[in-house]
């Protein structure tokens, strides 16, 4: 990741909502023109979150995993992977927001059907009532996978402990 870091900076500095157009010419009016919009406007997020969580894990419990033998891919599985899984769902909290923005978005290039097609629709109506009902579902969407990504939060990482802000872990 280290070696690749500089590249995905550099392609983190265009501009992701333009690339739309451009899958649009790419994967025609279908559904994957929408998914790679999206994907590329949570790759970043997701990518650099886990990056961090990784850089973010304790070197002495590295240290002593590999003294009491641990390869590589236990190191990876057992330690580094949980350690930064924390790191990697509060990434996905955020970037689910701007994977509909990015569907959406793909949907305003010229999808026939779709909550953005019916809001573009709506709007070019001036259709207040149906902008405002798009804008419902997708805060509807939003919040169903808010409450699903939670739930395998919790199941992810129920072996850390609840602390209560404020409380010192002894």
């Amino acid at each position: 990741a280290e070696t690749l870091s500089p590249f995905i900076r550099a392609a983190n500095a265009i501009p992701r909502v333009v690339l739309g157009s451009l899958f649009a010419i790419m994967f025609g009016l279908s559904l994957w023109g929408k998914a790679a919009t999206a994907v590329v406007l949570v790759f970043f997020v997701v990518f650099f979150n886990a990056f961090q969580g990784v850089r973010e894990v304790d070197r002495n419990l590295v240290a002593n995993a590999r003294i009491l033998g641990a390869d590589n891919r236990r190191l990876t599985l057992e330690i580094i992977i949980p350690s930064a899984l924390s790191w990697i769902l509060a990434s996905l909290h955020i970037s689910f927001g701007l994977a509909i923005v990015g569907a959406v978005v793909g949907e305003l290039f010229g999808a026939t059907a779709g909550l953005g097609q019916l809001i573009y629709n709506a709007g070019h109506t001036f259709d207040v009532n149906g902008v405002f009902a798009g804008m419902f579902l997708l805060a509807v969407l939003a919040l169903i996978a808010e409450g699903l990504i939670s739930a395998l939060e919790k199941r992810l990482i129920k072996w850390r402990p609840n602390r209560v802000s404020g409380e010192i872990p002894i």
